[in-house]
């Protein structure tokens, strides 16, 4: 990451999140019954418990409604959670207003076109390797890894570092209980 994006990343206090494409796979599998089926990488979730206990706040803001989303997302603790939102870019200028911060404090990370306005807004728009190409280009930064398989802890293991906490974090696990 060069010198620009870091010090972009340094700045962020707020990283919003969409869900499917990027806390998943993109996948929705439906049971004959009509269940919803998600899959979250744990990985994902912890580094997103460590944005949160490091003072940068998560939030999700996602165009579907689901029981897992609310279910998965209050285990990590993460409470700005929006489902069934169709203007995402409007939720996080309330979000902003809301919270007094201003765009350039704010990473959005998408997938697809409706990220795009959303993304547009932030100080650090973020894409998962698994985004459109459209998306892609308008990123300040892509991921390696694809959205379930590993990006957003990548993208919290990143702000972290930017941030200077990364290296903590990892020297609090190592001491013995």
């Amino acid at each position: 990451m060069d010198d620009k994006l870091r010090k972009k990343a340094a700045s962020i206090r707020l990283a919003v999140f969409d869900v499917d494409g990027v806390l998943t796979d993109g996948s929705l599998v439906f049971s004959a019954q009509g269940n919803e089926f998600k899959t979250f990488n744990v990985q994902d979730g912890l580094g997103l418990v460590l944005l949160r206990k490091s003072g940068i706040e998560p939030a999700i803001i996602t165009s579907r409604t689901s029981s897992i989303v609310e279910k998965r997302i209050a285990s990590l603790g993460i409470t700005r959670v929006y489902q069934g939102v169709e203007n995402k870019q409007l939720v996080l200028k309330q979000l902003m207003e809301e919270l007094a911060i201003s765009s350039k404090v704010v990473a959005y990370v998408g997938d697809d076109l409706i990220d795009l306005p959303a993304m547009a807004l932030s100080g650090f728009a973020i894409a998962v390797a698994n985004a459109r190409p459209q998306v892609k280009s308008f990123a300040d930064w892509i991921t390696l890894n694809s959205g379930g398989h590993g990006a957003v802890r990548e993208i919290c293991e990143m702000l972290l570092e930017a941030q200077g906490k990364l290296e903590l974090i990892v020297q609090d696990y190592m001491k013995t209980q």
